[in-house]
């Protein structure tokens, strides 16, 4: 117990001391040991690799998983050594439902067939984003955790032991410095007339002690010097090493591309068998309801059924516009709400917060007006206008 007092009492003062010299070098009062530039540089250097480091750390498990109580929960897992329960991702589940609901409305209606085969391909893309997933964690981000929490917590703490050493090495060199001139001082001549007999025994005793110490603290100097410099080797060797660390993270940057290259790849193959797949089926969704109507007999006595397509050509054949002309009334200005570009020779390409005359001509679609700006004029979707009084 009482080892350990004094080991207590002896750590307080060094601590004390330290934060004394730290304090005064804060302050501008002490004087502080300066490292070399090359050795500045490599702390630079250092550092910049850790925040960098972190940070593509950090964005990439963001760019992975891009849940945040995902992350929490995997995170959690390994500090208690524990493996994550294997779930299905995005992908496997979208594939899931969409087969589900093929089940449901019929694998052999068009559209559950089609859900049955996009849903096979979303599934095999959430596998395929599984296995870029581990290959992206064990070839990647495993090495940079490394890095930050192994080689990085080494050059730390070896860090912050140079430092305290540091402090040790200029506290020792105050000392030493008060110290002769304490010694100076005390074995200065005395003045014989204004010094009484007594004090010259005094300063005599004086000078001895302060010999004393300073032979003392040039001693504790040698042994700190020592100690500052093999520290200052080691911590030396650790930073050079992070040349290493670049080539290392190199190679696992090179590794993390190869995956992704792999991964969209196989995405890529994923979609275009599925098209292959999908462009076999009838496309029954461009088929027209009015075409439904028609074959079923619904269609009223006398009067023919029209696709619309039909009715659209009917109207480009026989609407000219350049042939249009301005009714004597019924003509109102328009603010444009939007930019639009034409999309052919029949209408007006406008610009948003112009105003325009627009007009309505009979078999024009309700959704258009004919617009005109001067000399131009084309037809405009009624939905990019603001019709004013």
């Amino acid at each position: 117990m009482d080892f350990n007092v004094k080991k207590f009492a002896s750590d307080a003062g060094v601590f004390f001391t330290r934060a004394v010299q730290f304090t005064g070098e804060k302050l501008g009062q002490s004087e502080k040991t300066e490292l070399d530039a090359h050795f500045e540089n490599l702390l630079s250097r250092a550092d910049s690799t850790k925040n960098w480091t972190e940070k593509i750390f950090r964005q990439t498990e963001v760019l992975l998983q891009p849940n945040p109580s995902a992350r929490i929960e995997e995170f959690l897992y390994e500090k208690l050594d524990r493996t994550v329960p294997s779930r299905p991702n995005n992908g496997e589940l979208l594939g899931q439902y969409m087969q589900d609901a093929a089940k449901d409305f019929g694998s052999g209606t068009p559209y559950g067939s089609t859900l049955i085969h996009v849903g096979d391909c979303e599934r095999r893309l959430g596998s395929a984003h599984r296995e870029f997933l581990q290959t992206a964690a064990i070839g990647f981000l495993t090495p940079l955790r490394n890095f930050l929490e192994g080689d990085w917590r080494t050059i730390s703490k070896e860090r912050r032991l140079l430092e305290n050493r540091r402090l040790d090495l200029d506290s020792c060199k105050a000392r030493l410095k008060k110290a002769k001139l304490a010694e100076s001082k005390a074995a200065a001549v005395p003045d014989f007339q204004e010094t009484r007999p007594r004090n010259y025994v005094l300063s005599a005793s004086a000078s001895a002690l302060w010999s004393e110490e300073v032979d003392k603290a040039e001693h504790e100097l040698r042994v700190t010097q020592t100690e500052f410099d093999r520290q200052a080797e080691v911590t030396r060797l650790l930073l050079e090493g992070i040349s290493s660390t670049h080539v290392n993270h190199l190679r696992c940057l090179h590794e993390f591309v190869e995956a992704q290259t792999a991964y969209y790849k196989h995405c890529h193959l994923h979609m275009q068998d599925l098209q292959k797949e999908l462009d076999r089926f009838p496309n029954a969704f461009a088929a027209n309801p009015s075409h439904s109507m028609a074959s079923d007999g619904s269609s009223p006595p006398g009067k023919t059924i029209v696709p619309l397509e039909s009715v659209s050509a009917v109207e480009t054949d026989t609407l000219k516009i350049e042939e249009v002309q301005a009714p004597a009334t019924g003509t109102r200005k328009a603010k444009v709400l939007y930019d639009y570009d034409a999309a052919d020779t029949s209408e007006l390409s406008l610009l948003a917060d112009e105003l325009i005359t627009v007009y309505t001509v009979p078999g024009m679609d309700s959704d258009w007006l004919v617009g005109e700006r001067g000399n131009q004029k084309g037809k405009v979707p009624v939905t990019y206008l603001e019709l004013l009084s």
